[in-house]
């Protein structure tokens, strides 16, 4: 009979490729249990739509059937489950196993497509998906979905969300038809509390919500109302875009909710003369993000005919599949990631970050200051640098400093210049330390 520990042996052969490290260590093989040859385990993903959970589950059929003594091998693919959310009672949201905000900070960015994209595709895999409009004044999810009835059925205290594409759907537009919304402030505020909590969604793996463009007090609201998992930024790269994309991330860190990273929608276009990769808003928008922000790019989406035809004929393009990988696997890392956050130290000289694996960067406080990648430091249009050194005082120094997610500082300098953004990989590069993987 084989022993437990070679077949652990085999199994530290896979490697998660978003981790960087063995499925053993990760604490994914839970309930072995072996009897004579055969060998039965499951396997426990971060996330139930994983796109490589087949790669995982051959990989181990294939190294665990070659340990000796082993004559069968049982694999069973399973999720872990998610801590139990803080909701009002009664919520609808009770069962909801992950939720995904897909947001934008401007409108005409495509956001409300990428939303309906993502969540039709997750639910093309398998996994019991539910996409929620919270736009009350602009709702077009109904019309991505051609679901142009007025009205919802409901069940007692609770509308029953309209199903379509294998999707459980809810939308303000349901309730309005084609009519536009004129309401107030307080009335907004009721009608998106209703949409959150008053929906039979029912047991759902994922529910992604389409939140309104912007980062005023709507989805400032939004976002504490429920516990978000991860959320997704959707821009374009034209400069007026990834300026934006600032406000977002503070929004999001301002409610404690992970962004995971960027979608970059119309980037491109390949002509169908010469096949060539033609930038028309301006290349680099991704590097650009990375470099400003510290944020992953998650997908590149084209403009194309297909792109820009029917819902369906949106989804079902190779763009839009391999965004839809990136995004689960991302959620996925963000479900098992470690915080990652530095402790922070500053003085009149230096800021110094420390990382719970030891390792610690010091950088120069008038160094870093020059360093200041912000719209008022940097020419937006040119990516040329406006500041001036001559106007840094020699003795500048932070005031405050606080971490953004796991991948950035605020500092707040004596000079009253607050808004730049310092991602973890910039102050690496400044010391000349290596560069680590973000998760």
């Amino acid at each position: 009979m084989p022993e437990e520990q070679a077949v652990l042996d085999a199994l530290s052969q896979i490697i998660d490729p978003d981790f960087q490290r063995d499925i053993v260590s990760l604490g994914f093989i839970k309930e072995m249990v072996i009897r004579e040859g055969h060998v039965a385990f499951s396997i426990e993903l971060t996330t139930p739509a994983c796109p490589i959970k087949d790669r995982f589950r051959e990989e181990a059929e294939r190294l665990v059937g070659a340990v000796p003594g082993v004559t069968k091998v049982s694999v069973t693919m399973t999720a872990r489950e998610r801590p139990k959310r803080q909701l009002e009672e009664g919520s609808g949201l009770d069962k909801v196993r992950t939720i995904i905000a897909i947001s934008s900070c401007k409108g005409g960015v495509g956001k409300s497509t990428v939303a309906a994209m993502l969540a039709r595709n997750i639910a093309a895999r398998g996994h019991k998906t539910g996409l929620l409009d919270t736009d009350i004044f602009g709702p077009s999810v109904p019309t991505l979905f051609n679901l142009h009835q007025e009205g919802v059925a409901g069940q007692g205290d609770y509308m029953l969300p309209v199903e379509a594409d294998g999707l459980k759907i809810m939308s303000f537009g349901f309730m309005i038809g084609d009519k536009p919304a004129v309401m107030r402030g307080p009335m907004v505020s009721n009608y998106l509390q209703h949409l959150l909590h008053h929906v039979a969604w029912g047991e759902l793996d994922y529910l992604v919500i389409d939140l309104p463009p912007g980062t005023g007090d709507i989805q400032l609201t939004l976002s504490q109302s429920i516990q978000i998992d991860a959320a997704v930024i959707v821009t374009t790269p034209h400069q007026l875009s990834l300026t934006d994309v600032r406000k977002g991330i503070l929004m999001f860190d301002k409610v404690n909710v992970p962004v995971i990273g960027v979608i970059e929608n119309m980037a491109y276009f390949i002509c169908d003369g010469c096949d060539k990769r033609h930038e028309i808003f301006g290349g680099g928008g991704a590097g650009e993000l990375e470099q400003r922000f510290g944020l992953k790019q998650l997908a590149e989406l084209p403009i194309s005919t297909s792109m820009s035809g029917s819902l369906a004929a949106i989804s079902d393009s190779a763009a839009a599949q391999e965004a839809t990988d990136a995004v689960i696997r991302a959620v996925g890392a963000q479900a098992l990631a470690r915080n990652e956050k530095p402790a922070v130290a500053f003085d009149a000289a230096q800021i110094t970050l420390t990382w719970p694996d030891g390792e610690t960067v010091t950088v120069a406080n008038r160094a870093l200051r020059l360093a200041c990648a912000c719209a008022n430091c940097v020419d937006e249009m040119s990516s040329r640098p406006t500041l001036d050194p001559d106007t840094v005082p020699m003795d500048i120094h932070a005031k405050e400093v606080w971490t953004i997610g796991n991948y950035a500082i605020g500092v707040n300098w004596s000079d009253g210049h607050a808004t730049g953004f310092f991602p973890y990989h910039t102050l690496r590069e400044m010391v000349g330390a290596p560069a680590k993987a973000r998760r």
